[in-house]
């Protein structure tokens, strides 16, 4: 069964790269270089500031960050599944005013 899943796995997965265009090919390209150059320039920043100290408000300032990101994370995807919930993301409908009969 497994060998199965794999097998459909993999015709999925080439039936959708037969699918892509060269435009899709060059934004995958690109966004693989922009990868390299940012695992280089992590790679050449932590070199770099080998043997510097951290002072405590620079630990407590991470913390705040890491806080604060975390919970504008965790506002939005409740704010994404109550609206879903609620029905806001239904698509929107045309309401037609009804027209009372012309009076004699």
């Amino acid at each position: 069964m497994r060998q199965l899943l794999e097998e459909l796995y993999w015709q999925n997965l080439r039936a959708s790269a037969k699918g892509m265009g060269a435009s899709s090919y060059a934004l995958l390209a690109g966004m693989v270089v922009l990868l390299i150059v940012v695992v280089v320039m992590a790679t050449l920043g932590w070199q770099s500031a080998a043997g510097t100290e951290v002072p405590p408000v620079g630990y407590a300032a991470m913390a705040a960050g890491i806080l604060f990101s975390l919970a504008v994370g965790v506002g939005l995807m409740a704010l994404v599944f109550y609206s879903s919930r609620a029905g806001y993301d239904e698509p929107a409908k045309l309401v037609v005013p009804e027209r009372d009969p012309p009076s004699e």
